[in-house]
């Protein structure tokens, strides 16, 4: 009944990066069904949390380039792509993005600055009819629970830009609740390849 548990109290390994994994799986292939080269794709993530840290990680390890994030303090960009490993040890020891090596970013801005994947992973309701004819991608991955209202929506529909839903973009963590769920009945712990 309790899950995200410490892995010592019976908890699965790799919970804590699922629901950021699960958005990079779900990147990949929408990038495969819409022809778009993740290793020449550029990213931007509203959000740099547990789900958009370990977004902009995945991503980065796959060769795409993160040119910009932001969070609750404000954001940072590079047209040639963030040092994302670097971000996230600075994040660790500072608590923000805000300051590290980069342009400013504001919250208003991170919605229309052009990019080919956008991750809204942060906040619902955050994609609205004004800001969705801003928009500047290709996919749009909705890794926060419902940042697309149904106005914006069909404003996305209408310029062609793909939308992965967040029952599906952002089911990771909750997979992988399962998956921890099914450990603990079978008092077995799966390894990390196999979660």
């Amino acid at each position: 009944i309790v899950t995200g548990k410490p892995i010592a109290l019976g908890g699965s390994v790799g919970r804590r990066e699922a629901t950021g994994r699960g958005v990079v799986f779900a990147i990949v292939e929408a990038c495969q069904a819409y022809k778009v080269d993740i290793k020449k794709s550029t990213a931007v993530i509203q959000g740099f949390g547990n789900v958009g840290s370990f977004t902009a990680k995945f991503l980065h390890e796959l060769g795409c380039k993160v040119i910009g994030v932001t969070d609750v303090k404000g954001g940072i960009y590079d047209r040639n792509g963030l040092n994302i490993p670097e971000l996230l040890d600075y994040v660790a020891e500072n608590g923000s993005v805000v300051g590290f090596k980069g342009d400013i970013l504001t919250n208003d801005q991170v919605f229309e600055t052009k990019c080919d994947i956008l991750v809204p992973a942060a906040l619902g309701g955050v994609l609205t009819e004004s800001v969705a004819h801003k928009v500047d991608c290709k996919i749009i991955a909705e890794a926060a629970n419902n940042p697309t209202t149904k106005e914006a929506d069909a404003i996305f529909e209408e310029k062609g830009i793909a939308v992965i839903p967040d029952i599906l973009c952002n089911a990771g963590g909750v997979t992988v609740s399962y998956f921890e769920w099914a450990q603990n009945l079978q008092q077995y712990r799966w390894d990390l390849e196999t979660v």
